[in-house]
């Protein structure tokens, strides 16, 4: 077992924006004669990740300069990298309320005071630079392209002084015994005694081939964290519930407790393909995670990314860019003749025989009551997604 020390955090250090209990008690005085601004679910997520330092070195949502440095050039103002812009955008008439220089109240859409914002920044939101740069897109069936395009034309620059993530009507999925803050992985993985810790990103459950990816990795680090996303993603995509239920029963029954950890992201889904595989990356290296697993699609929708796009966007950083390293993998699938997970790499490829199915013939089994194929996916969690399937209507992606 290693027991060196972990990872250093993106930009070198760990951002955390959660304020005392009296500064929290100062914020709430104050915060009843400031401009009120309702957040959006994503803005939440993004507020959060913000808070615990996830999105580390970001202190708040960005100003214009680092909003177009990283639309352009995928890095902020200072030139660290960032490939997303973690933004606050609000409508005419709020941004009527706000003058730069000033603060704002942040509050959840059930009321709750999250937090409250230096107003540093207030521009233009320019959408065309961050749908090309960010989306490589301006078609609206994108979503995250929709997202941008739905949001407001202001953007709000600043520091945020964060009172709560958590809302005071929980709405049953902030899996709070496993919603691990970048500081407490770092703990538990201390804990354990890893050093090198290999992530997998998931916002589905996990079949065979993501096992076999999570294995291969495990084996050359001295742990694994499942890491799967919960926080705000497209209609059509399981629910976080039921996707939670089915880690916990595939770790349960497949894999091994002394090496296998779970805990969940509160970040909201871009399906910005390539430059979301990087925020991914340093999100994790953040966590304390020194390997990532980056596979077929990450974080794609459709077909506006190339298969290993999301792969070869990390041959683009410079040395040093991120401490985390990408473990680039095949598409793997079961093979009847190696009677085993395999890929191009492993196996030579003999038509017919792999196992693939499309994700409409696997819904379609699923509300049948039918278990996929067994080398697609472990039965144990396949019941889980029947019991799901077949008591609630899916929402057509």
């Amino acid at each position: 077992m290693s027991t060196g020390t972990l990872i250093p955090p993106h930009g070198g250090t760990l951002v955390n924006r959660i304020v005392s209990e009296a500064e929290a008690a100062a914020l709430r005085d104050e915060s009843a004669n400031l401009p009120k601004i309702v957040l959006s679910a994503k803005q939440s997520c993004d507020l959060e990740m913000i808070a615990v330092g996830a999105f580390s070195p970001l202190t708040g949502f960005v100003c214009s300069q680092d909003f177009e440095s990283i639309c352009k050039s995928m890095r902020l103002a200072d030139g660290t990298v960032f490939p997303i812009p973690v933004t606050l955008a609000v409508d005419d008439e709020t941004k009527g309320t706000l003058e730069a220089g000033g603060r704002a109240a942040l509050y959840h859409t059930d009321g709750t005071l999250l937090a409250v914002m230096d107003v540093t920044d207030i521009y233009t939101h320019d959408r065309d630079i961050e749908m090309s740069g960010v989306f490589r897109t301006d078609d609206e069936a994108h979503p995250g392209v929709k997202a941008v395009i739905e949001e407001g034309d202001w953007l709000i620059g600043g520091d945020v002084h964060v009172l709560t993530v958590t809302p005071a009507e929980e709405p049953g999925e902030q899996f709070t015994d496993y919603r691990l803050t970048p500081s407490q992985t770092r703990e538990a993985f201390a804990a354990r005694g890893w050093s090198t810790v290999a992530a997998f990103q998931t916002r589905n459950p996990i079949h065979r081939a993501h096992e076999y990816l999570c294995k291969c990795a495990t084996e050359i680090c001295d742990g694994l964290l499942i890491h799967p996303l919960v926080g705000e993603t497209k209609p059509g995509d399981i629910p976080a519930d039921v996707r939670m239920k089915c880690y916990e029963t595939i770790i349960e029954h497949y894999f091994v407790s002394e090496y296998t950890m779970l805990s969940v992201m509160p970040a909201a889904m871009r399906y910005a393909g390539p430059r979301e595989a990087v925020l991914h990356a340093l999100v994790r290296q953040n966590y304390g995670v020194s390997h990532f697993i980056v596979g077929r699609d990450h974080a794609g929708v459709g077909d506006y990314y190339g298969t290993y796009d999301a792969q070869e966007i990390f041959d683009e950083l410079d040395d040093g860019d991120l401490a985390v390293t990408p473990l680039k993998f095949e598409h793997a699938a079961w093979s009847h003749k190696a009677q085993g997970m395999v890929s191009a790499k492993t196996f030579p490829k003999i038509q017919g025989d792999q196992v693939f199915l499309s994700g409409t013939k696997v819904r379609d089994l699923l509300a049948q009551g039918e278990r996929p194929p067994a080398e697609f996916s472990r039965p144990e969690v396949a019941d889980v997604l029947i019991e799901w399937a077949t008591s609630v209507e899916p929402v057509a992606s």
